[in-house]
């Protein structure tokens, strides 16, 4: 089928928001190659231990793209999948920490360095649960997932802002997009703040300064220990309002050494500077790794 006509079927066969459990919404997209589901606020329990296991959050060195995973005792979820380019270092990374599966794998927003070895993640692992933007685009790299997705028979939500779903204890609430219609794909990033006991993690995808402006006003609360930086430290993102707002200790931005578009912009690094932000990137750092008991962060690097 011609690449246009199949994403146009996908656009064409969204329905509406199906109300959660908790008052909160996700989108569903039951189409014909993508079986339907309901989208009810999601928990999966961690094993039975006389120990509560640490919050991991890895955020891999995929080079100009993102990346991250996290784990709570045996359970996984998976933020963006890299570019293509970085597809076989991803599924390395993968299988390194010894995962054959994740319980959630989020697409923030379609664009090539962050789905692009998202397909080969599907293909190659179980998933759970697969949570993307309300948006679609006509290149390769996408229908690459749509098909992959399609032909592992999975389904796929659009979570809206303040739809929740938990890692064990950890819990997650998606706080962007806010609105129906941007005029660029990146304000579409789905932005999610996981909470594990008194600590927080804040991740952007590539949201820029609209959808900060729509997240300040809508009052959500956005203070979080640690930010993934938004859009590989451009200018575009981390306005100072937002910056205020979230007041993280560290600051990770995932960027490839010596990328065409200047990454990250020395505008973000000063006002991440002038606000004490620790920061980390993965073009210096390699792959960043931060621990959580739940009171407490440690951070760890590849270099």
């Amino acid at each position: 089928m011609h690449r246009l006509t199949f994403i146009t079927l996908i656009l064409a066969l969204l329905v509406s928001s199906a109300c959660t459990n908790s008052g909160t919404s996700a989108t569903v997209f039951p189409t014909n190659i993508i079986s339907s589901t309901t989208a009810a606020t999601t928990t999966v329990s961690p094993s039975t231990t006389n120990q509560k296991p640490s919050l991991e959050v890895y955020f891999l060195d995929v080079g100009q793209g993102d990346s991250e995973i996290l784990r709570y005792g045996d359970k996984t979820m998976l933020i963006d999948a890299g570019t293509n380019a970085s597809t076989n270092t991803l599924l390395n990374d993968i299988k390194s920490l010894g995962i054959n599966k994740f319980d959630f794998v989020v697409a923030t927003h379609p664009h090539e360095d962050h789905i692009g070895g998202l397909d080969a993640v599907i293909n190659n692992f179980s998933i759970g649960q697969i949570y993307m933007p309300k948006v679609t685009t006509t290149t390769k790299t996408f229908t690459d997932v749509l098909t992959a997705i399609k032909n592992k028979g999975y389904v796929v939500s659009a979570p809206v802002p303040g739809y929740t779903f938990n890692l064990g204890e950890v819990q997650c609430v998606v706080l962007a997009p806010n609105s129906q219609k941007y005029d660029d794909l990146n304000n579409y990033s789905i932005v999610i703040k996981v909470t594990y006991g008194a600590t927080s993690f804040l991740f952007t995808g590539d949201a820029q300064t609209l959808s900060e402006q729509e997240m300040l006003g809508k009052g959500y609360n956005l203070k979080a220990d640690v930010v993934k930086v938004g859009h590989h430290g451009s200018d575009s993102s981390t306005s100072p309002q937002f910056l205020e707002a979230v007041s993280p200790r560290y600051g990770v931005i995932e960027v490839g050494k010596g990328n065409d578009y200047g990454h990250p912009h020395q505008v973000t690094l000063d006002k991440l500077a002038a606000a004490n932000v620790k920061v980390y990137r993965t073009d210096l750092n390699g792959t960043i790794i931060f621990k959580s008991n739940g009171s407490a962060i440690t951070v760890s690097t590849a270099r």
